[in-house]
């Protein structure tokens, strides 16, 4: 296990200065999507299921549930945009 820190730490200390900070930027703009896209994917898995349930519940209503979920899908997918707004944000 020594030896394998040992390596990485030859590695890194081969590479430009400015390598080593593009590539953990490049990670941390992945992190801070892929976490902000994990709540949203949640959010519109509730708000269709929801919906399915209401319209098979109340089938003369589908109109107007299917368009709270539009509704719904539209506010839950800008919070994805916000999170990848933000990525582009952290890679200056």
């Amino acid at each position: 296990m020594l030896l394998h820190i040992f390596h990485a730490l030859t590695v890194f200390s081969a590479q430009d200065a400015g390598e080593l900070v593009k590539g953990l930027t490049a990670i941390g703009r992945g992190i801070a999507y892929g976490g902000a896209a994990i709540g949203p994917g949640i959010g519109i898995g509730i708000v269709v299921g929801n919906a399915i349930t209401a319209m098979s519940r109340q089938p003369e209503s589908a109109g107007q549930v299917q368009t709270t979920m539009f509704l719904g899908i539209a506010f839950t997918e800008a919070l994805a945009l916000f999170g990848f707004v933000l990525a582009f944000i952290v890679s200056g």
